[in-house]
Formats: structure tokens, C-alpha cells, sequence
């Protein structure tokens, strides 16, 4: 019998890291080991390691557990850190990076990395210029497969107060995803859980590449069915 997976979750309390632990729950072949600067809430059943460190010691903890798969999934908000862009850049940007740089200097093979739609360098916005920087800088590291998720809003239930923003845009996103269609249909909303399940089908591929997910991929992975990317 094979070894299980081991996959280490990087931002295992947010909305996408919490579906990614639900969704590894009782999973066959994965072991699960959660990091983050506070305690996760385990689903009931789980069998899951967490390691609670403060952020600057994060890069030593990845180095020292050597999962066969790092997943990103960190993430704030510049509403988050009062407007304050270098704070929202050091969590997006620079502790990503020192993560998977960690990781790839540990003999990390694959990187999931949870980005969103519309990421690009060259993007006018800050954030999402941000998070292009980031899907640049992560997949220069050199990991054998590189799996990043472009999802569009998050549908689901997030911890702590939901800004108003978040609370009109889920509203609405029925009447929204009904109109984005064909090439258009990748800034359709999605739930958090239908990404989590993507991840942790995506960590037990082993074909090697790097792979792009906008969302009819991130569903087909979620269903089993993972494709390189659309």
C-alpha cells in the first residue's frame, strides 16, 4: 500500500482553507497538516495535524514538515488592513512567496496556488496586479506542477462579519452568472466548497506542468475529472 499524500495547507482559516479541510475529511490517501497563525476549526472526524506559529517562523515550519504538496491558499482584503497597501502586499505577495520558496527548497514537487480571475501583472488594479505578480513569481520557483486556482467571488460562509460588498455581490450572483457565457463564463460566481474539492483532487495528480483553472476547470476538478485549464 502506497504512502499517503501530504499536503500542507498554508491559510487553512479562511473561507477557501476551511472548505479545503471539509473537503479532506476522511479522504483515503491524503494526510493533511493545517498552518496558520491561529487554530483551524477541524471538521468533526478529521485527522489532521495544525501547526500554530506566528508568520515569520512560517518558512522554517514549511521547511521542516516537507509535504509532497504545498497548497496557498492566503489571503486578505485592503478593507482587511485599513486600506494599507504594503500590509496587504506582505501577506498576498511576500509570505506566498517565502512559503513556496520554502517549500521548493525542501524538494517540494507541486504548488497549488489560490489566486482569482483577472489576475495579471500588468492589471491596472492593485490587487489584481498583486495576485499576478504572485502566480509569476510562485511559478518561477521551478515546481515540477504548478496548479493555479482563478475562481471568481466566493460564495459562502465566511467566517466573522461579511462586509456589505460581499453581501450584495453574493446576492446578485444568480442573476449575474446567468449572463456570463461562452469565453465570459469564468468570472462566474463559485461556492468555496467546489474549490476545496478541486485542491484536493488536484494534490493527488501527478502529471507535471503548470496549469491555469478558471471555472468550468475548477468544477471538473472538483468532480474528478481535472483537465490542464481553461
Amino acid at each position: 500500500m502506497s504512502d499517503p499524500v501530504r499536503v500542507l495547507l498554508v491559510g487553512a482559516t479562511g473561507l477557501v482553507g476551511q472548505a479545503v479541510l471539509a473537503a479532506a475529511a476522511g479522504r483515503p490517501g491524503l494526510r493533511m497538516v493545517a498552518l496558520g497563525r491561529r487554530a483551524a476549526t477541524l471538521p468533526a472526524g478529521a485527522q489532521m495535524d495544525q501547526l500554530v506559529i506566528a508568520p515569520e517562523y512560517w518558512a522554517d515550519a514549511v521547511a521542516q514538515v516537507r509535504p509532497d504538496v504545498i497548497v496557498l491558499a492566503l489571503g486578505t482584503t485592503i478593507a482587511a488592513v485599513g486600506g494599507d497597501r504594503a500590509a496587504f502586499r506582505a501577506v498576498d505577495h511576500d509570505l506566498t512567496l517565502r512559503c513556496a520558496t520554502a517549500a521548493r527548497q525542501a524538494g517540494v514537487g507541486h504548488a497549488i496556488l489560490v489566486s482569482s480571475v483577472g489576475a495579471d501583472p500588468a492589471a491596472r488594479t492593485f490587487y489584481l496586479a498583486t495576485k499576478g505578480e504572485v502566480e509569476r513569481d510562485v511559478a518561477a520557483l521551478g515546481f515540477a506542477r504548478c496548479d493555479i486556482l482563478r475562481p471568481g467571488l466566493l460564495r459562502g460562509a465566511r467566517q466573522g462579519a461579511v462586509r456589505p460588498a460581499e453581501r450584495l455581490g453574493m446576492a446578485v450572483a444568480p442573476l449575474v452568472d446567468w449572463a456570463l457565457r461562452g469565453a465570459l463564463s469564468r468570472y462566474r460566481s463559485i461556492t468555496a466548497s467546489t474549490v476545496g474539492q478541486a485542491i484536493v483532487n488536484l494534490a493527488s495528480v501527478q502529471a507535471d506542468g503548470r496549469f491555469v483553472h478558471h471555472f468550468r476547470s475548477i468544477h471538473s476538478a472538483a468532480r474528478g475529472t481535472a483537465y490542464p485549464g481553461s
